[in-house]
This record gives structure tokens, C-alpha cells and sequence, in this order.
């Protein structure tokens, strides 16, 4: 009687535990349409970063783009929401068929080849990131992502450009 109750003890205690670690933690964040993202930075904020680009920006602009009429090289991409939605999901499909989890999306910065007629434009494109699915089945999440690309990931290219290409924040 004494180990049965040493035993139903072990196993309060321990669905405690595990109610404190997997349900209290902050660094999981919260999920679902109401949940806060990491890293929201204010239109203010945007404006200091957009500003400071512009140094950078107009030595790439100025040197290749000279002459340009279309409004010089690209500052900004556009993807429609519905598109972003649609990778993600066939980034995970894609991520789990080759046995990895996907655990975000990484934005490199990108420029088109030039051609005899025109030079290439500044681009945008995400390329899914994850870890390698070793898990044997496991009750516990242990998020084992540093966010390394996944070899041979699809990514997602083709978003719109500002209007005009070299439009500051905010268009």
C-alpha cells in the first residue's frame, strides 16, 4: 500500500512537470490566429531600417543602373498572402517527404543573370529551413532547429516588385 502510494505521488508530481514544462514555457510561443509574432518591428522602425538601406541601394542603383527609365533596381518583393500560405504548406509536404521538419523560412536576397538586353534586377526568395527528422516517436517536443536550409528545398521566387522598382518604404 505504501509503494501504491509512493507510486500514484511519482505520477502527480511528474504530470506536473510536465504541465509546467510544455504548457508554462515561453520559448514555444503561443499558435493560432491571435498569437503575437517574434521580431514585429513599427512602421517606425521599418522607416529606420528602409532609410539606412538607401546608401547601399543607391551605390548598387547608381552603378548598374544609370540610364535605367523603369525605375531602377528592386527594393522590395510582394507575395499575396494566399501564395505564402500555399509554400508553406508544400514547404512542409516537400520538408517531411525527404525526412525533415520544417521549422521556418529563410529570405535571401537574390539578382537575376544580365542579358544582352537589360540588366539583372535585385530579387527575393525564401527557402525552407528545418532539421532532420530523427524522432522514434516521442510524447515530449524538443525543438532541435537552428534553422539550416534543407538540402534540395523548393523555393519560392517571383513576388512582385514596388512600384516603382526603387520605391522606399512605406509604397
Amino acid at each position: 500500500m505504501k509503494n501504491l502510494g509512493l507510486l500514484v505521488l511519482g505520477v502527480i508530481l511528474g504530470a506536473l512537470a510536465m504541465y509546467f514544462f510544455c504548457c508554462t514555457s515561453t520559448d514555444m510561443g503561443a499558435e493560432g490566429p491571435e498569437a503575437t509574432p517574434k521580431g514585429l518591428i513599427s512602421p517606425k522602425e521599418a522607416k529606420v531600417l528602409d532609410r539606412a538601406y538607401n546608401m547601399k541601394h543607391n551605390i548598387i542603383n547608381d552603378s548598374l543602373f544609370k540610364n535605367s527609365t523603369d525605375g531602377g533596381d528592386n527594393r522590395s518583393s510582394w507575395w499575396a498572402i494566399k501564395n505564402i500560405e500555399n509554400y508553406i504548406a508544400y514547404a512542409k509536404n516537400q520538408a517531411k517527404e525527404n525526412g525533415y521538419m520544417l521549422d521556418g523560412l529563410r529570405l535571401y536576397l537574390g539578382s537575376y543573370p544580365n542579358t544582352n538586353t537589360e540588366t539583372g534586377l535585385t530579387t527575393m526568395f525564401f527557402i525552407p529551413t528545418g532539421y532532420e527528422n530523427t524522432s522514434e516517436g516521442n510524447m515530449l517536443y524538443f525543438p532541435q532547429g537552428d534553422g539550416k536550409d534543407i538540402p534540395g528545398g523548393t523555393g519560392l521566387n517571383h513576388g512582385g516588385s514596388g512600384v516603382p522598382p526603387s520605391a522606399n518604404y512605406p509604397q
